[in-house]
Formats: C-alpha cells, structure tokens, sequence
C-alpha cells in the first residue's frame, strides 16, 4: 500500500526553505519579521505584535501560504521587453507563469485597437485615466477591490466613486462569503465572526464545514489540534476526505513531525455536495432532546416554527438528499450535545450556492438550538479568506451603505452622495456584457478568472471601452477579457513597501497595523496615492480634499468619525494600539437585533438536482485564490491542475478507471482532454480546480447575496479516451452527447 498523505510535514519545511532560499533568505527573513500583515488568509498573523506572530501573541506563526505570498512581491521587476511583447504571446503564458514573470515596475498602456502594451510615465498614465473616466457617465462605470488592499486605500476607492456619482462599488467578498453576511444579518444581526481568535483556546468543540482549512488557512489547523489535546471534539462536514484534515504534521511540533503527523479530526462527515441544508435539519433534529431551553426562551424568537419544521422533515428525505446515514448524523449530534463550548467554523462550500445565505441561517439555528453563541468559547466563525477582505467591506467597497454612514460621510465632507443601492458585482458584469459598462477601476485581484463562465467573463470585460488596473504583478485578467478599448495598467506598491503605515481587519474583527517601509522598486506608488491623484484630474475643485488624503493618518481620521465600531483607527499609528472592532464580539447573549434577541429562521429545502454529478470547484495546496504556486497538488497526491476527482464507484459505474482522459461539460462550458481520478468524495460529487473549471460554472447567483453557486453545478462527462488512447464508454445518460 502506498504511504497516506498527511498534511504538512518535512516536504512543506523543505518547500518554504527552497522558496526563500530563491528569493533570498535575507529578503525573506526582512519581509516576514517586519511589522506587517500577512497578505495571505485572514486567520490574523503579523502587524504590531511581530511579523510572525498572531494576534493572541503566538510565535512562530507562520506558514507556508506567507512564505509563497511573499515570493511574488520580492520578485525582480519584468523587463520592458518582455512586457511589449504582443499580446498574442502574452496570451499564451498559463497564470502561473505570468504571475512569476516578476514584479510589474512600470506604467503599462495599451490603446484602442493596439495588439501590445507600451510602456508610459505617470503623469501622462494619471492624465490619461482622468480623461477616460471624464468621458464616461458616472453610472456606467464600476470600481472594485481585492481583500488585498488596505482600509485606507479602499475608502479613498469608494469615496471616489460616490462622489464622482456611482454606488457601483463591489468587493471580492460577492463571490465568496457575501452569503455569510446576509444569512448572519438575518439571524444575529451582525455579518462577521461572533468569536475573538483566544476562543479557540477557550472551547472544546468545533465543526469545520464546506472549507479545507489544511490547505487554505494552515496556520488554524494548529487550532485544531489544540482543541484535540485538550481532549476535545473536532468534526469536519465536507465532501472529500481532505488528508490534511485527517492527519497533519505540524512544522512548530518535533514529535508531530517525527511521528508522521497529529489526528486532526475526531469525527468526519461527507455528505453529498448542495445538501448542506438537509445535514443541518439532520443534526438539529437529532440534538432536539439536548436543546438549551433557557437559553431559547431568554435569547430567541422563532423557534416554535423552527421546531415544527424540523420535526416534519423526515429522516427518510434527510438521509435521501445527504446519502449520510441516520446513525451518522445521530453520533455528531451526540458530540455536539456533550460539547460544552462550540464553535461553528465554515467557508465557501456553504457560501457557493444558489442557497448560500439559507446553508449560513442554520448553522446559526443550530448554534442557538444549544445556546452556543453569545459567550466566551462558543460562537461563529465564517473562514475568510483574502487578509482584508473583512476590512475592506467595513469601511464601505460595497455597493449599499447603511443610512447612518451615508449621512455621516455627506455631513464630514459637505456634500451629496447618489442615493440608493449600486450594482453587485455580478450585476456589473451582467451589465457590460450587455455593453452598459463603459469603464472600470479594478484594485488588486483577478476579476476575470473570478468569475463563473468563463466565456461570459471574456465577452463581458472586453465590452468595456476603458479599464484601469492598480497591480503588483501580472495575471491572466490583463491579458484576456482586454477587448479593443483602452487598457492602463498601474505598478502599486505591496503591503511592506506602502510609504506610511496601513491597516487590515482580521476574520476575528482585530484591526492591525502595517509599518510598511520597505523599498524594492522606484517605479511603483501606493494604491492611495494614484487614487488621489485620480480624483483631482477627475473632479478639480471638489469639496474633498483628495491631497489631504495622500497622508494616510487623515484618511484614518475620517474612517473613524465615519464608520461605526472603527474610532479606535485615528490614532493608530501613534498609540500603536490595535482592536478590535467595536460591537462585533459576542461574549454575551446579547444579538445585534432590534430586541436583542436572536432569530431562527426557517427554509424549505432547495430542490433535488437531477443530474447525478454535481460540481464543486477547488483550491489547491499550492494556490491561494486564483494565484497558482505550484502545479500540483501535493495534498491530494500530487494531482495536476487538469484533474477531476470522483468516488471509484462512481467511475466504475461509468466504464472509466483512474488515469482515464475524458471531457466534462455543463449547460455553460466544456472542458477537454481532463484526466479522471479516483478520490475519497461522496458518490455523485465531481471536484475540479478552480478558476481552470469555472468554464463550466453558471453565472446564476443566489437571489439575496448575488452569490454565484460555484459549488454545485451539473455536469457530465460527454466522452472518454483511454490512458493508452482507445475509445471507451460514458455513462448511459451521456451517450447520446458523445462528439
């Protein structure tokens, strides 16, 4: 038998040595000690506690998903001549190789008609945008943000666009926990982690649900492993069994090195993908008798109806839709009942779907079914994943603002903001494919690759006449989806060059501080700066005063006379104090409701898919978002970026075996020449990475978060080709759409 994976270990060491070794370990060790926050996951590493320390004062807390992060930003800058090569070999560099191309170090433009970039100088790039933007009305234009900037360059990006006349202003965070947001809103009245990360000391139970943490939040997995030796419970609900969920070697632990690794979950369950719901019903149903009583009466309002509609929904459909047994669900109840501090964790497999923001209502039911919220040790943690994604939807890059902030920013600057909600961000795209979007601002990311369907990405942004792009490096989005209109792509600065301090907000609400400071490049600005710069060539005499604003310590001060919760940021740079977020923790059962009292909500359960493959797209452990570090994937053995992952059943039921070449298509795309693997996922639940197989997602969106359902889209596999190349069968079903 062939040696199980295990998360972590000696390779991961060996790994992250080799990359810093690449780079430079002075440069390495510079970028990591330095009193900046990791530009990785937000679990909360760096700012002034150190740079590889948490937020609770842990040391060393680092981990792979940093050490690859900074790679890319202490990269040597691109070479002008690679960069005015044609686009037509551009085009042809995979994201991987773009992205390590090197640092972007120069302004880049690409006019209407043209077939290459040409380098440009800042003036006449900043000119140059402030004329696009003057020819385009204010509402046919939308401007977006990664979770990757900073809270002071995010209000300046919002606070430009509303004051030119637009609320279409959007984050990564619709296509990903926009769900969690609404869903928490509607329950305990507040979108973000009821839990401070000390909690996770501090209780003895937690579900991990729909992420993959191991790959995608390392440094929790430590967590994890303390709840186990404390003699706790941690269940994990996910489809696939993820190795480095089950057994991970902890680089900080000798003897878990030595040993081949630490359990890590005590219980797991893999239901069928898209019956989130229904596993929730199912543990709520099962847990009744250990229900909180008290804590319902005191604190809630619904439940009646709440315990009416578990009661009737029958084991026999819970089973049916899960394909998890009875007896299953009954022992996590079990657990859980026992449990005497829980904390609920959950990521994008209860975001991605059409019913995203009902999968997030109950595991907040179910939270307050025991009454763990409201406490310290117990409570709800949504596993965010970009470091200031959380931040920057708090200081306002979203299309509505509350009426309160609203008033308060017309009041602080003496002027009118449009009124009204602006589009999402699938809106906006909906909206340029059908020519309606005549420019757009994209800070950070790749909102091109992003996005589901992939060809309706590629039509939809290269509708657009002008696009300006704020970058440290080059992506797939700047060289596809360009169109024949105008392209200005600008070098920014990364988090540790930024010439004043930042700040970020973790998933636990704590507010950091980043020094910045340090210099690579002297091509390169701070997003905050070209915004400034942008607003004064775009609207000359506003009441605003966007020069004040390239002092970051100002923009800090209007963050907290503005935004509620956020007044601890005008002195932060003085004091050096960081916070967190005021209101936001829930160590008392008080919820953020009119009454105070929490809510259970109840929903019917979705439809039943008919098809009998469901897609899920992933990550691997060598990406982060829609970057990709390495090729393969070296928790799920090794598996390329081409592969689809199935139960062995469920190949052999279709005439295939592993190593089988195939295509995969959907209603929205076709992917060829992918090669089939056999993996430990429930039965009809197909896994593929992401964004390579978002060509074959949808762009429908859950109806109250405009989240797209990246996690559950039918699919079929319409041909196969053999390993050795002979022909073989598809399933039945499939037959009559062989090519």
């Amino acid at each position: 038998m062939s040696k199980p994976v295990v998360g972590g270990g000696p390779k991961k060491v060996l790994y992250a040595l080799q990359t810093a070794t690449k780079i430079g370990l002075k440069s390495t060790a510079k970028a990591l000690t330095a009193k900046n926050t990791c530009k990785a996951c937000g679990l909360g590493m760096g700012g002034q506690k150190g740079g590889m320390t948490n937020e609770s004062g842990d040391f060393p807390s680092v981990c792979n998903k940093s050490i690859q992060a900074q790679s890319t930003d202490i990269q040597s800058g691109i070479p002008i001549e690679v960069l005015t090569h044609p686009l037509s070999d551009l085009r042809e560099l995979d994201g991987h190789e773009l992205e390590h191309l090197g640092r972007l170090a120069t302004p880049l433009y690409k006019p209407a008609g043209g077939d290459r970039f040409e380098a440009i100088d800042w003036d006449a790039a900043l000119d140059l945008a402030g004329t696009q933007m003057r020819a385009t009305a204010p509402d046919r234009s939308f401007f977006y943000s990664s979770g990757r900037s900073s809270n002071e360059a995010g209000f300046v990006l919002q606070l430009l666009a509303r004051a030119w006349g637009t609320n279409n202003v959007n984050n990564c965070s619709y296509y990903c926990h926009q769900a969690t947001g609404v869903g928490l809103g509607t329950t305990i009245g507040t979108g973000t982690s009821t839990v401070e990360l000390d909690d996770l000391d501090r209780c003895d139970f937690i579900f991990v649900i729909g992420a993959n943490p191991a790959s995608n939040h390392p440094r929790f997995i430590h967590k994890l492993k303390g709840i186990r030796d404390r003699g706790g419970q941690v269940v994990i609900i996910n489809p696939a069994r993820e190795a480095g969920l089950v057994r991970f070697a902890l680089p900080k632990s000798v003897k878990s090195m030595v040993t081949g690794g630490d359990w890590i979950a005590s219980d797991y369950l893999q239901p069928r993908i898209g019956s989130d719901l229904a596993v929730m019903k199912g543990l709520a149903k099962a847990v009744l008798v250990a229900a909180d009583g008290d804590f319902i009466a005191a604190h809630t309002m619904g439940f009646e109806a709440f315990l009416a509609d578990i009661e009737a929904t029958s084991w026999d459909e819970i089973e049916s839709r899960t394909g998890l047994a009875r007896t299953d669900l009954e022992r996590v109840a079990g657990l859980y009942a026992k449990a005497g501090s829980a904390v609920f964790a959950w990521g994008m497999g209860i975001t991605h779907h059409l019913n995203g923001c009902e999968n997030v209502e109950y595991i907040a039911n179910l939270a307050m079914l025991r009454g763990q919220i409201g406490r310290p040790g117990a409570g709800l943690l949504p596993l965010r994943g970009h470091s200031n994604v959380q931040g920057i939807g708090t200081i306002g890059v979203k299309p509505v603002l509350a009426r309160e902030v609203l008033a308060r920013m017309e009041q602080a600057f003496g002027i009118t903001l449009p009124q009204g909600g602006g589009m999402d961000t699938m809106a906006c795209m909906q909206a340029a494919r059908r020519g309606e979007i005549d420019a757009a601002v994209l800070m950070g990311g790749n909102l091109f690759e992003a996005n589901p369907d992939s060809a309706f990405a590629l039509e939809a942004m290269g509708r657009i006449r002008f696009k300006l792009y704020l970058t440290t490096t080059l992506n797939r989005g700047h060289v596809h989806g360009i169109g024949d209109g105008d392209v200005l792509i600008l070098p920014v600065t990364a988090r540790d060059e930024e010439w004043q301090p930042t700040t970020q907000e973790s998933m636990f609400n704590f507010v950091r501080l980043s020094d910045g400071g340090i210099h690579r490049f002297d091509g390169v600005r701070p997003e905050s700066d070209i915004l400034c710069d942008l607003a004064q060539r775009l609207m000359p005499g506003s009441p605003i005063d966007f020069v004040a604003f390239k002092q970051h310590r100002t923009i800090r001060e209007a963050i907290a006379r503005i935004v509620p919760g956020m007044e601890g940021l005008a002195d932060i740079d003085v004091a050096r104090q960081e916070f967190h977020v005021r209101g936001r923790l829930m160590h008392t059962p008080h919820f953020h409701t009119i009454d105070g009292k929490g809510r259970f909500v109840v929903r019917s359960l979705p439809p039943v898919e008919a098809s009998q493959l469901l897609l899920t797209t992933v990550r691997s452990e060598g990406q982060f978002n829609t970057i990709i570090y390495e090729y393969t994937d070296s928790y799920r053995g090794g598996m390329d970026r081409r592969s689809v992952l199935l139960h062995a059943d469920d190949l052999s039921a279709r005439g295939l075996k592993d190593g089988d070449v195939v295509a995969l298509e959907s209603d929205h795309g076709r992917m060829d020449d992918v090669t089939v693997r056999a993996f430990d996922v429930a039965r009809g639940s197909v896994m593929a990475y992401y964004p390579e197989a978002n060509i074959l997602v949808g762009t429908a969106v859950d109806p109250r978060s405009k989240t797209p359902a990246f996690k559950a889209t039918p699919v079929r596999i319409v041909s196969s080709l053999k390993a050795d190349g002979e022909a073989s069968s598809t399933s039945p079903e499939c037959r009559e759409a062989r090519p």
